[in-house]
């Protein structure tokens, strides 16, 4: 990889004491730094384990141990990526990526259709038919930073279609149940695989 486009820089007596270490950072969307992978090289781990191995020249030798993170741990790297979203993912990375909420109970059926073909085109979806009024849906799913909100009721039950409310924009988008799948189904790909 080319350092222009990515930059390096070292760092003596920064990191591991006991041998040379490569170490990844990631800057997220408030600019501050994290550091993620690392490469490290151990000489001090195999001797005390006292490892071992045969060499070409059938002599003994002791092994050089590499420690590697890819990420650091899971669970740093996921908060990293909340930071850097605000918990507001795309949503392709989202847990879940849509709720079908019904206006009223009449529409349950229906709801429990449209939520099983969206899980049948691979998305991520709970269904939402809970006896509570639909602005109180729709703000608990919006806090909840869900990305989209299909909104059905016996209209759109009727008609084959759903009210799309996607996190962060005004009004709704009515559309067939087929055009929403594709929608999501697009937006559920990750970008490196579109």
């Amino acid at each position: 990889l080319a350092t222009e486009e990515f930059g390096w820089e070292e760092l003596p007596g920064e990191g591991a004491f006991y041998a040379p270490k490569l170490e990844w950072h990631l800057t997220d969307a408030i600019g501050r730094t994290w550091q993620v992978g690392t490469i490290q090289s151990d000489r001090v781990l195999p001797e005390r384990l006292d490892a071992s191995y045969v060499g070409e020249d059938g002599a003994r030798r002791r092994p050089v141990m590499l420690h590697r993170a890819i990420f650091g741990s899971y669970e740093r790297f996921i908060g990293i990526l909340i930071e850097h979203y605000a918990g507001r993912f795309p949503v392709w990375l989202a847990p879940v990526q849509a709720v079908v909420a019904t206006i009223t109970s009449e529409a349950d059926g229906y709801a429990h259709d449209v939520t099983a073909k969206l899980k049948a085109a691979g998305i991520r979806v709970d269904a939402d038919t809970r006896n509570e009024k639909i602005n109180y849906k729709v703000r608990e799913h919006s806090v909840a930073k869900v990305p989209h909100l299909l909104v059905v009721g016996m209209r759109e039950a009727e008609e084959g279609k759903v009210a799309i409310r996607s996190l962060g924009s005004d009004g709704q988008r009515i559309m067939t149940l087929e055009e929403a799948i594709a929608m999501l189904s697009h937006e559920a790909t990750p970008p490196d695989i579109r």
